[in-house]
């Protein structure tokens, strides 16, 4: 398929910052993505916004003509929402209305207000992305809901809590110098291990932050990008979106996200890739256990062996597949609406070589982003390659 160009990206700082509206952290965003970029706001065909809980932190729907002025485009608007996928919804639709040539410019990302809510408020927002009548009423919240997941795949496959322990503690170490993460700290496999249980067998510092944060993306057509001379050497050669059912209790397995399967098989298919063409990737990780979950559904390690991946070394910075060098939501944030774009944004700069962990993988020209909605009832895969 025509390769959709990433011309520039923006990224605020992930982290608490409740004084700030998501209009203001967009804005950001978007000014620093048009600064990347040497493209004007005044070609911008349409701008696509990803937000998930704005009613209920902000009191404000209807954010896509928001958005839009918040960034200093006028252009058509419109909000996307898919739980913690948002704005890879967004992002997946910019590439289909690039390719089709409905648009040559489109301005994609989204942002998140949070913490302003408190703990039990943002947990309380967030699991709204569950099963209202059979999940959320009987007090199912999500460090539970990936809790039972990770008990599933423990009893299935086999893993322990330290093996979950060093995906937490590789994840801090990529986050440690990238200026955007809310945690820039290390830790070490025992405080993993001696932090307080939040739903066993998952403790504080194997669930991600609440987080304040916005990304954007300018993406361009291939003939726009060749019309105006652009040098852009990235691009997204592949798309895929995947569904499952909303209820843990209604799906065949608890072990498995076949949602990320289906949407890594189309990404794979759209790009004409393999698996094993993917130098690195950045995918979900709201939860430790779920980058386990999600390295295997899109098929980069076998079923039953992602488990163990952080601590074999395979998906560290140092390890042949790296494996969210950004941070990952773990220690970068997970504002969830800007999370999808927020993804896209770290693999371009990673491939572009301008990221803080570029020297971890000089040689990558093909990166994976995957971003997941709750429990993975949503997923969309996206495949950025370097093509000049």
């Amino acid at each position: 398929m025509t390769p959709v160009r990433v011309a520039g990206v923006g990224l605020t700082s992930f982290g608490t910052t409740p004084e700030r509206t998501s209009r203001d952290l967009f804005a950001e965003a978007a000014t620093a993505a048009f600064s990347d970029s040497d493209v004007p706001r005044s070609d911008v065909d349409a701008v696509l916004y990803g937000n998930f809980m704005g009613e209920l932190a902000e009191h404000q729907g209807h954010q896509g003509p928001l958005m839009a002025e918040a960034a200093g485009v006028a252009a058509p608007a419109t909000r996307y929402e898919a739980a913690c996928a948002s704005s890879g919804a967004a992002v997946r639709d910019a590439v289909v209305r690039l390719r089709s040539g409905v648009d040559d410019v489109v301005l994609v990302g989204g942002a998140e207000r949070m913490t302003n809510l408190g703990t039990a408020g943002a947990t309380e927002a967030l699991a709204i992305a569950a099963d209202d009548l059979w999940e959320v009423r009987a007090g199912m919240t999500f460090p539970g809901a990936y809790a039972l997941m990770a008990r599933a795949y423990f009893e299935r496959y086999g893993g322990t809590r330290e093996d979950l322990a060093h995906v937490a503690v590789k994840n801090h170490a990529n986050a440690l110098e990238n200026e955007k993460a809310q945690y820039q700290r290390e830790i070490g496999v025992a405080d993993v291990l001696e932090a307080p249980m939040v739903s066993s067998p998952l403790g504080l510092y194997d669930a991600c932050p609440i987080s304040d944060g916005a990304a954007a993306l300018v993406l361009v057509s291939e003939r726009y990008a060749d019309e105006h001379g652009l040098d852009v050497p990235v691009a997204i050669t592949g798309t895929g979106q995947g569904g499952d059912r909303l209820a843990l209790q209604d799906r065949t397995h608890l072990a498995r996200t076949p949602a990320g399967r289906e949407a890594a098989e189309a990404a794979y298919a759209d790009a004409g890739i393999g698996a094993d063409a993917v130098d690195l990737a950045e995918v979900h990780d709201c939860f430790t256990i779920a980058e386990a979950l999600a390295l295997e559904s899109v098929g980069l390690v076998p079923t039953g062996e992602a488990i163990t991946a952080a601590r074999d070394g395979l998906t560290t910075a140092t390890g042949a597949l790296p494996v969210n060098l950004s941070g990952g939501l773990k220690a970068k944030g997970h504002p969830v609406g800007a999370t999808g774009a927020s993804q896209i944004a770290e693999m371009a700069q990673l491939l572009r070589g301008d990221h803080v962990n570029s020297a971890a993988v000089p040689d990558a020209t093909v990166g994976l982003t995957h971003n997941a909605g709750g429990t993975v009832a949503s997923a969309f895969v996206h495949v950025l390659e370097v093509s000049r």
